[in-house]
């Protein structure tokens, strides 16, 4: 299958990893509709959701820019009604925006407690939702989260406990939905690297220029996120994949390419959070 001709809805995607799915699929003739608060541009963050947009479009997809935010319910409403009008309907929604804080609990604000469930589990169930009945008329309807497996262990339960449960929050919204809508014929799944990302996110919230240069950049992401939605929603649906496990059963074997730095051997590339 292909994304040409298919609509996405992403929440958030102004730079990052959303922006590097949003243009691996306009390389391939998608429509994205992104719901991004970032209607300015950020003192020390680039893009907003107009120039991710605008990337959209040179990138070959068409595009459309929804100022909104995932946490408002009307938002979120209008956001799926104007995918829908300007597009007719709507294949796939990427749950995208999130919120990092990996404070430990007793130094974590009560106030980026609530943002990271407002954000991540309400604004993936939210949006999930309310795009569903859509989904249903789509040829191959999928969902796909941003988050981890579901690893229990005490190293990640204890690492940072309010990011901890916002993260797999996301997935247990997502498998969730799996569970619930697989007669229905649409896929969720959830997506998650072995490896740091060079993202604003790794650079401000983990480790800055020295986390950067060992990570690996958002397009293996993209590419990995890509072959997940060209899959058979029947088929492929419930499960917690990792990136570099994707591209692997895709046939990719070299993933040098991929490194932040090049050069940088898979070895000393850092592993991410949540994976043993």
């Amino acid at each position: 299958m292909s994304l040409a001709g298919k609509t996405i809805l992403m929440s958030g995607g102004s730079r990052g990893i959303g922006l590097a799915i949003a243009l691996r699929a306009a390389r391939e003739g998608a429509n994205v509709a992104m719901l991004a608060k970032t209607d300015t541009p950020h003192p020390k963050l680039e893009g907003t959701v107009h120039t991710a947009i605008e990337q959209v479009r040179a990138a070959g997809g068409q595009g459309l820019a929804i100022v909104g935010d995932v946490r408002d319910d009307d938002d979120v409403t209008e956001a799926v009604l104007k995918t829908q009008g300007e597009f007719g309907g709507i294949d796939v929604v990427v749950n995208n925006a999130s919120v990092i804080d990996l404070s430990g609990s007793l130094e974590l604000p009560a106030k980026k407690y609530d943002l990271m469930q407002d954000v991540n589990v309400r604004g993936t169930f939210m949006l999930s939702r309310a795009a569903l009945p859509i989904l249903k008329e789509a040829e191959n309807p999928h969902i796909l989260s941003l988050s981890p497996p579901l690893n229990i262990t005490p190293r990640w339960l204890g690492a940072h406990t309010g990011y901890t449960l916002a993260k797999y929050g996301m997935t247990m919204v997502t498998l969730g939905l799996a569970a619930e809508f697989r007669s229905d014929g649409i896929a969720a799944n959830t997506l998650w690297p072995a490896t740091t990302i060079a993202t604003a996110a790794v650079q401000f919230a983990l480790g800055g220029d020295r986390m950067m240069k060992v990570s690996r950049t958002p397009e293996v992401y993209a590419d990995a996120a890509y072959e997940v939605l060209v899959r058979p929603a029947r088929e492929h649906t419930g499960q917690t994949l990792i990136v570099e496990d994707v591209l692997r059963d895709a046939g990719v074997t070299d993933f040098a390419k991929y490194a932040a730095v090049p050069g940088t051997p898979d070895g000393e590339l850092y592993p991410d959070i949540f994976l043993d």
